[in-house]
């Protein structure tokens, strides 16, 4: 999956495979696959301000996930 590299203190990248609602963010300790992720949860994180706030109050613990790296 492609990821794209943000302005963030811990998050490194993030990517998205929409066909598997699937979100691969890089953090600086590894990467993480969040499953079932809607679209607009993805692009709600790409806009906001702090992506390390966003996944912390929105996805970390609404979404299963599993580290890959």
């Amino acid at each position: 999956m492609e990821r794209i590299l943000v302005d963030s203190s811990n998050v490194v990248s993030v990517g998205y495979d929409e066909n598997a609602s699937t979100l691969e963010v890089e953090f600086n300790s590894g990467i993480y696959n969040y499953y079932d992720v809607p679209m607009y949860i993805y692009e709600e994180l790409m806009a906001s301000g702090s992506k390390g706030s966003y996944l912390h109050q929105n996805i970390k613990n609404n979404f299963s996930c599993e580290k890959i790296v």
